[in-house]
This record gives C-alpha cells, sequence and structure tokens, in this order.
C-alpha cells in the first residue's frame, strides 16, 4: 500500500476532509516563511481533533534539535521531517526523541549515496530543487532516480505530484508513499477538498493496476 501525505494542513476543515478522503498523514509546517506555515498551538488544535490513525508530521528547516523536540512534544507528532540543510549528526540525535524523516532538495548531481550517511532517518522524502525554496516548490523531480532510490530505500515522493500524475509517478517510482501539498490547493495554504479526493483515488487506482501487474506475472 502506499501511504498518502497531505502537506501544509493549516485549518481543521482541511484536515477533516483529508481524513476522510483517505490520508495516512498530514504535515505541519512550522517553517515561518513558507505561506502554509502554522502555529505550534494552532497545529496542537488540529491534532487533537484527528482520528488516531492518521499520523502527524512537523516540517522543520534548520532549527536546534531542542526546538523541534519541544514542538513534537506540544503538538504530539509522530514523525519530525527536516526539510533545510540538517547534518547526519542532527538527523542522528533527534531520532533518539522521534522518528525522523530527511528531506532532500534533487537536482542533477543529487546521489542516492548520500542516503547512506543518513542512516538513521526512518524515511527520505524526495522533493524538487529550486534556488532560495525549502520545497514547495510545485515541480517535479526525476522520477527514474527515485525509483532507483525506492529500490533499496523508504522514499516518500514529493514535487508536483498532483491528481492529474500522481498513478503515473506511482506506477513508475514504487514509492513507500507520496506527498502532495500546492497540487490539491485552491491556493497556499487552503486545500480543494475535490482534487484531494480525487488525489488518493489516482493513488488508490495506481495501487490496483500494481497489483494487477504483479499477480498476473505469478501466474506467468
Amino acid at each position: 500500500m502506499v501511504r498518502v501525505k497531505i502537506c501544509g494542513i493549516t485549518n481543521i476543515g482541511d484536515a477533516r476532509a483529508a481524513c476522510e478522503a483517505g490520508a495516512d498523514s498530514l504535515g505541519f509546517n512550522f517553517y515561518e516563511e513558507s505561506p502554509r506555515h502554522v502555529s505550534v498551538s494552532e497545529a496542537a488544535k488540529i491534532h487533537a481533533e484527528l482520528p488516531k490513525k492518521v499520523e502527524a508530521v512537523g516540517v522543520f528547516v534548520n532549527l536546534p534539535i531542542e526546538e523541534v523536540a519541544a514542538t513534537a512534544a506540544a503538538v504530539r507528532l509522530d514523525f519530525a521531517q527536516l526539510h533545510g540543510d540538517e547534518s547526519a549528526r542532527t538527523v542522528a540525535d533527534l531520532s533518539r526523541k522521534i522518528p525522523v524523516i530527511k528531506a532532500f532538495r534533487v537536482d542533477p548531481d543529487f546521489g542516492i549515496e548520500t542516503f547512506d550517511v543518513f542512516d538513521k532517518a526512518s524515511a527520505f522524502l524526495l522533493d524538487a530543487s529550486q534556488a532560495g525554496q525549502y520545497g514547495g516548490t510545485g515541480r517535479t523531480i526525476d522520477w527514474a532516480l527515485a525509483r532507483r532510490a525506492a529500490v533499496s530505500h523508504r522514499i516518500i515522493l514529493a514535487g508536483g505530484l498532483k491528481p492529474e500524475n500522481v498513478a503515473a509517478a506511482i506506477r513508475i517510482v514504487r514509492p513507500y508513499a507520496v506527498d502532495v501539498a500546492s497540487g490539491v490547493e485552491s491556493r497556499p495554504g487552503k486545500k480543494d477538498h475535490a482534487r484531494l479526493r480525487e488525489f488518493i483515488a489516482e493513488v488508490r487506482r495506481a495501487e490496483k493496476q500494481l497489483g494487477a501487474i504483479a499477480e498476473k506475472s505469478n501466474v506467468l
């Protein structure tokens, strides 16, 4: 099963719509320069209303470990997603307090051997690279590279995903999870509930297609 993370949640209405549509996790962005930034207190209120089966992921950019840990405790996060230039040591130290997702901005020079250095991370999120931005670019990454990474690592595919292309992305990459923010929004920080439902329906459709392919291969 491909897990679905809806990122950039800023209000309870969008959170409930995502959960009802079948999201596995919701992302709360604590990076103050993001148009999807949410306060710690508001994120805690939203999380308190979520079904227990839906995971809460905090998105952080270059913050001290103590601040990340304090926010994680206040909101009762399940994961901390480090989306900046954090070192392998930072990931290892924080992972003693909370499971860590390390995000990477993928450019043509990115090498998947980088993952070996960050071996304490629970998963790796691959997003598009754009100067001056820590994610949320709305641009796709090299899916062939992501596919090579997904063979041996737990990969969360992000970057430019939307209802129109997520099924193709899953068929090619076969990731552990997919992550979407701008692809299901009416404006930054406000989700389009119809597109959100369509996105998750497309993920499940792609799963069925992959299942059918695997079943046919087993028969042959």
